[in-house]
């Protein structure tokens, strides 16, 4: 069956317009709410999460309705990180976890993520068994009157996390001493964050936490990282954490406001939990955007790079299957099995900070392990017709690896959140790459007309 709401990170979309309107909400909460009662005769429950957008007023109780309107209730926790909710799903003991967010994405977007009891996301199997429903949902049986759920708001939910995002952090550490920015893009992590880092005993200067509605993401966080970095520079911070909208990827600076990516955090943390002889699987799990340097330097130290299609759900499964149990993306998306079921910024940054305050050196003596591979990525919007299926597309992507070889490679790809064909080419030749790329972007382009 083809997709036809659910991309690589549940449902995403311009609120109030079909996928993200009310209407389907209520059937996304009538659908999974029928799937997950049936489990036992007890009292079903569902987790309800959101970022700080202006839409989330109007998913929360469309969803809130399709749950208690076939019998499950509902635990309204408010703005939280996406992976807060995974754990409060399994630490709530509820049958779902839902996460009201577009992630990186501006205020005029947004979407649902959807976990199962364990806290993992939901498999494409059963994420197409709602699509079905969404479709027709005439064979979904409603609760009789005196079966329906009920509504309550949990008030501890934000200190839940802060203390679970504490404990992963070494006992016998602090953070005294370090002065960080830290960005939370006017997102979910807005109090979160800050409070962590301040508990930690860290000097916190805080960006991005006057959300109102419309300025997440909105020239700060991950995707704009830029005044964090001139904020960092400014203060004579030792560093810079940019989170993005739902606080489940970062992106770190040094004291110099130099930019760190996904990558050199998957490896710094790689080879320190090697050392601690806490690495499991022999190596990472990326997926097929990080840099060949890494694969490179993690051969260097004995380590294997396992690559994914893009997404963290299938890197998250990678993992689970083979034992591994640090992976992430080169966006910053980093996943620590030993400390949850999905990408948790926070935590991911913690384990930094651990190193950091371990070595007693400045960030940009830590934290780049590698020379990465010289990368070019750029993105051609397109209709409705597919331009990877043109025969001039299809030359110019083989000529491109042709002239290649075994000195670098191509990644041409469909978004899975937007209408954006990704093309993506790194090696050794940085001119050779960036002119395989303009070949194959020029092609894509004259396809889309």
């Amino acid at each position: 069956m083809t997709r036809k709401y659910f991309g690589t990170d549940g449902i995403r979309g311009t609120a109030n317009k079909e996928p993200m309107t009310a209407d389907i909400a209520l059937k996304v909460g009538k659908s999974a709410g029928r799937k997950f009662a049936g489990r036992g005769d007890f009292r079903h429950r569902v987790v309800i999460g959101k970022d700080t957008r202006l839409s989330g007023y109007m998913v929360e109780p469309a969803l809130t309705a399709g749950f208690t309107s076939v019998g499950m209730d509902v635990i309204l926790v408010g703005p939280m990180p996406t992976p807060a909710i995974a754990m409060l799903t399994r630490s709530l003991r509820a049958d779902l976890g839902v996460m009201i967010s577009a992630s990186h994405n501006s205020f005029q977007d947004n979407g649902i993520k959807l976990f199962g009891p364990d806290g993992y996301k939901l498999s494409d199997d059963v994420e197409l068994e709602i699509e079905a429903d969404i479709i027709d949902d005439s064979n979904i049986v409603l609760a009789e009157p005196a079966k329906l759920g009920r509504a309550q708001r949990l008030d501890d939910a934000r200190g839940r996390y802060i203390e679970f995002a504490k404990s992963s952090f070494p006992r016998k550490q602090l953070l005294k001493g370090l002065k960080i920015v830290v960005d939370c893009a006017n997102g979910a992590a807005y109090k979160v964050a800050p409070t962590v880092l301040w508990e930690l005993e860290a000097e916190v200067i805080a960006m991005g936490v006057a959300p109102n509605g419309f300025n997440i993401n909105d020239g700060c966080g991950s995707t704009s990282p830029e005044a964090m970095c001139e904020r960092v520079v400014k203060e004579g911070a030792d560093l810079g954490i940019a989170l993005d909208g739902d606080a489940d990827r970062l992106l770190i600076c040094d004291e110099k406001g130099r930019l760190i990516d996904g990558d050199q955090l998957m490896a710094l943390i790689a080879r320190t939990w090697q050392s601690r002889d806490k690495l499991r699987g022999g190596g990472i799990v990326s997926t097929v955007m990080s840099n060949m340097g890494l694969e490179k330097y993690l051969e260097g130290h004995g380590l294997t790079l396992a690559r994914t299609s893009v997404g963290d759900r299938y890197v998250v499964e990678h993992m689970r299957e083979h034992g591994f149990n640090v992976g992430g993306e080169q966006s910053g998306h980093i996943v620590l099995s030993d400390y949850g079921t999905t990408g948790d910024g926070l935590i991911a940054a913690l384990q930094v900070l651990s190193v950091i305050v371990e070595k007693g050196r400045p960030v940009s003596e830590i934290c780049y392990n590698f020379d990465p591979f010289p990368q070019i990525l750029k993105n051609v919007r397109y209709g409705s017709h597919d331009p990877l299926n043109m025969e001039s597309v299809k030359k110019a992507i083989r000529d491109g690896e042709a002239r290649l070889g075994k000195e670098g490679r191509l990644l041409i790809r469909k978004s899975g959140t937007e209408p954006l064909i990704r093309v993506m080419g790194e090696g050794v030749n940085n001119a050779l790459v960036n002119e395989i790329v303009d070949n194959i972007v020029d092609e894509v382009t004259a396809s889309v007309g």
